[in-house]
């Protein structure tokens, strides 16, 4: 009798979870309560495996003892709780799809910065040549590619959702870059339960595993000294020497990692391809993965020059009359923005605005204060940005579509500035998401650059 498994959510990862139920001999139903894409829909077709749009038919999912769920959907949902009083067992596509493969896994979490180290750490890996595959919160499913499982290692962007499903994943490397308060909605606004959820991260991991942690995130210092880390611990440092780890003198990044390795090497950080403190640390975790995976460190420099980070984060738009214009849209945050606002010493005309998430903005008063000439707000409601930093920049205009925005930045920076649009800010007021703020960002700059007669 075939096992049967019930997948709630028809994202990449419903969808390639089915696709591997359906290749190691389950029995799958599909259900999303949305309207699945096109392309989805098809493949699902092609594959045979029964699925329902627009809806949950309770009488399909109740009684399935195994159900995959999307981490979009909130453990709290009716249906969730349905399941959990039925004693289903209700895990994560990683967590179904690491059970089915051979390869060692690399898991990189952490509020900010996940996506850039993770796509840098998957990118010197390849260099190097290594048998990588990319998965997590990025690219094609895991559990597509584990249908096949041809990678010796994956390199995993992991949320908090998805390692609130995990329970019998091992990562091999990993990797936590900082914890500031996120996402509390889905944690009942306990910051607590959302650090727990980070620090899944290292469960299940062996003494012949490696963990890298950020120790300057005051959050993550606290919390090692109240857990038991089982693997080695790998430190990541901008302020202080670490015996075992990386940090930061004279300008380049130290790698040295005793026990192990016994390896002492440097890398100038003005060769990196990533610009900004908080890119320092995300660079030294990726070193620190190559580095005990027994890669030659004389090779990372050269393996990481053509990296390229993806797009809306420091994205560079264009340049005009030498005035650069910086496409940081990802940053939805405070804490996003100040990395941002720490990566340039030149002037800064500052493009921020949109719905505001309870941002607290003190804590880049000072940046704020040294680096920001101007401040164009792009919002239907800039009140809590002129709230802030009315008595702080001296001059803050307004602007209702990018286009506008762009215009007026332009028209206040002078060569050798810099315009930023780095909102602090959710985009849902003028824009669908990010990425398409980021997008109409882009175009007023290359509209911009045709109306000034200036070629990219």
């Amino acid at each position: 009798m075939k096992k049967k498994v019930v997948i709630l959510g028809g994202g990449e990862s419903g969808v390639g979870a089915a696709l591997l139920a359906k290749a190691k001999g389950y029995e799958v139903f599909l259900s999303d309560k949305g309207v699945l894409k096109d392309n989805y829909a098809n493949t699902l077709k092609e594959h045979g495996v029964p699925f329902e749009s627009g809806k949950h038919t309770e009488d399909k999912i109740l009684g399935v003892p195994l159900v995959i769920k999307s981490p979009g959907i909130p453990d709290n949902a009716p249906l969730v709780e349905k399941l959990k009083s039925e004693g289903a067992d209700i895990i994560s596509e990683i967590e179904f799809a690491a059970g089915f493969s051979k390869a060692k896994f690399i898991a990189i979490t952490g509020s900010n910065g996940k996506t850039t180290t993770t796509l840098l750490t998957y990118h010197l890996l390849k260099k190097l040549g290594l048998n990588v595959g990319l998965a997590g919160n990025i690219g094609e499913s895991l559990a597509k590619q584990v249908i096949d499982d041809s990678y010796d290692y994956y390199v995993l962007e992991l949320s908090s959702f998805q390692l609130d499903g995990m329970y019998k994943f091992r990562a091999h490397i990993a990797v936590l870059l900082n914890i500031t308060p996120d996402h509390l909605d889905r944690y009942d606004y306990n910051f607590q339960n959302y650090v727990d959820s980070k620090f899944r991260i290292i469960q299940n991991m062996r003494s012949t595993d490696f963990f890298v942690a950020n120790v300057d995130d005051p959050v993550i210092r606290e919390e090692l000294t109240k857990r038991e880390v089982v693997p080695f611990q790998l430190s990541a440092s901008l302020k202080k020497k670490v015996l075992n780890g990386a940090y930061l003198s004279d300008d380049s990044i130290m790698i040295s990692v005793d026990n192990h390795i016994n390896r002492l090497f440097s890398l100038a950080v003005d060769q990196l391809p990533l610009r900004g403190k908080h890119n320092v640390l995300n660079t030294m975790a990726a070193v620190l993965v190559a580095t005990v995976l027994g890669q030659n460190p004389e090779r990372f420099q050269e393996a990481m020059s053509d990296f390229k980070n993806a797009a809306h984060r420091l994205e560079l738009a264009g340049e005009v009359n030498a005035i650069r214009f910086i496409n940081d849209s990802k940053a939805t945050n405070v804490d996003s923005v100040y990395y941002a606002l720490d990566s340039f010493k030149e002037p800064i005309v500052w493009i921020a605005g949109g719905i505001d998430k309870g941002n607290d903005y003190s804590q880049i008063d000072k940046l704020v204060k040294e680096r920001v000439k101007a401040l164009v707000c792009l919002g239907t409601d800039n009140s809590k940005l002129h709230n802030a930093f009315d008595d702080k920049i001296a001059i803050i205009q307004d602007s209702h579509s990018m286009d506008e925005a762009v215009d007026r930045a332009y028209a206040l920076a002078k060569p050798g500035d810099v315009v930023l649009l780095s909102p602090a800010c959710a985009s849902f007021d003028l824009f669908k998401n990010y990425e398409d703020r980021g997008d109409q960002f882009k175009k007023a700059v290359s509209n911009l650059i045709q109306r000034a007669g200036i070629q990219r």
